[in-house]
Parts: structure tokens; sequence; C-alpha cells
């Protein structure tokens, strides 16, 4: 059984926490996601930089942008991944745009995923038609859950589509805005999370963008499986040892 339905069907909301690979040191990969499962983290998206990352704030693209520089590439990481699987065991999830994988070659990108133990992968600019057509036989064929975003202006129509295309988890939006903490959800959004809620779907929920303290981890989860925390983290880790990792989890889990 993939790690990410293991996960899933635990009795707890789930934390998953997203970090740029190479950032803020190019070889803090591996000690990041240590710390990171040592702290009581549920989930780890690994960020693979890009140069032009649209959906992403400044938080981020900063840290992308920085870790480029560091010299992080898709090779670089995989290496770095290579032997990963001898001390952690949580679900690892690469979230990247489309491009670098498409320039590494997707089922080459597929098989090194399989190889290294990675479980899934979020690719917000692939659309989910030309994943159907052309691309969903690699990931089940290497064992890998491909997660689909949701926005507060997604249909019905389409949410419902994105359910049936899913094996995981749904990645909801909170917002139609580029990720980024915020100091709260106000009404709109928890309206968003119970309409989905109300919906029924297949696959459980994971909510991402503006989650950064244990006020937003417990809003964002009132009515979804998780909450997914990035800009937060990520700022975190500029300003702090990567051994104080375990505090800022405490801060949002207790």
């Amino acid at each position: 059984m993939n790690r990410i339905h293991q996960k899933l069907q635990e009795d707890k909301k789930l934390l998953s926490i997203y970090f740029t690979a190479g950032y803020p040191n190019l070889n803090d990969t591996i000690t990041i996601i240590q710390n990171l499962e040592k702290s009581g983290v549920d989930l780890i998206e690994i960020g693979l930089p890009f140069s032009d990352p649209l959906a992403d704030g400044p938080t981020i693209q900063g840290s992308s942008t920085q870790a480029l520089k560091n010299g992080m590439t898709t090779e670089v990481l995989f290496n770095q991944l290579q032997d990963i699987r001898k001390s952690v065991s949580i679900p690892l999830i690469i979230m990247g745009y489309f491009n670098p994988i498409l320039q590494y070659g997707v089922v080459a990108f597929c098989e090194k995923c399989q190889e290294v133990g990675i479980d899934g992968l979020i690719i917000p600019d692939l659309p989910i038609d030309v994943f159907e057509e052309q691309y969903k036989t690699s990931f089940e064929k290497h064992g890998l859950i491909n997660v689909f975003l949701i926005t507060p202006q997604t249909s019905e129509q389409r949410i419902r589509y994105i359910d049936s295309m899913s094996n995981g988890f749904i990645y909801m939006v909170s917002s139609a805005s580029t990720t980024g903490a915020k100091s709260g959800f106000g009404e709109e959004q928890t309206n968003y999370f119970k309409r989905i809620a109300d919906m029924n779907l297949n696959n459980p929920q994971i909510v991402g963008f503006g989650i950064s303290n244990q006020e937003t981890f417990t809003q964002a989860t009132q009515y979804t499986k998780g909450a997914i925390i990035g800009s937060a983290f990520v700022k975190f880790i500029k300003n702090n040892p990567l051994g104080d990792i375990k505090n800022f989890i405490r801060s949002i889990i207790g």
C-alpha cells in the first residue's frame, strides 16, 4: 500500500509541511526531512525549485531562486534522496512545475521517484485531461499518486471529475491567491471548506495556502483531513537553526 494511503487511514488531522529542496543551503534537504519526521509531521512536500513559479508567493519564490543559485537541479535532488528510505518512513511528495519534469523525461522521472521512495507528485500546471490521456499509466505503473488542486472557483462538475481521477487526497487551495501566510480564515473560506465537505467526495481533502500557526491549522482542519504549511515554515528555516524545527512543529500541533 502506498504510504499516503496508510497515512490517510490514521484517525487524526494530518500536518503536511512544504519546503524547497536546496534551501536555505544546497545540502540541507535530508536534514530538514529527517527533522520534520522526528518532530511528528505526517507528510512532507519537497519543492522542486523552478524559475517561474506562478502559484507561489514571494517567500517560496525567493526560496526557489536561492535554491537554484545554490545549484539545486532535478538530478541533484534525486541524488540527495537516494538513501532517504533508510532513515525516513513517512510519505514524501515532490511538488513542482511540469517544465523540469518534462525536460527530465516524464517516464524517467517516474522511474526515479519509485527508485528513491517518493509516494506522490503535485504538479499545479499539469492539466488533468493531459495527465489522463498521456501520463496516468506511467504514474500508476511506478506507484505514484498524482495530487490535483481545487480552488473556491472550481466548479462542482470539475471537482467531481478531479475526485474521480484522484487516488489519494485532493489539495484544497484555501483562496484564489498565491501562497503565503495569513492571519486567519474568514467566513467566506470557512463556508468553502464546509461546502466541499458536504459534497462527500471519495478522496479526503488537505488544505493549503494561508496556514501558518495553530489557529489557522485548527480552522483549516475543521472540515478537512489535514492542512499544509509552506511559506511560514520556509521563513522559519531561513531565520532559525534546522535543529529548532521541532519547536516550529510543536507550535502548530502541540
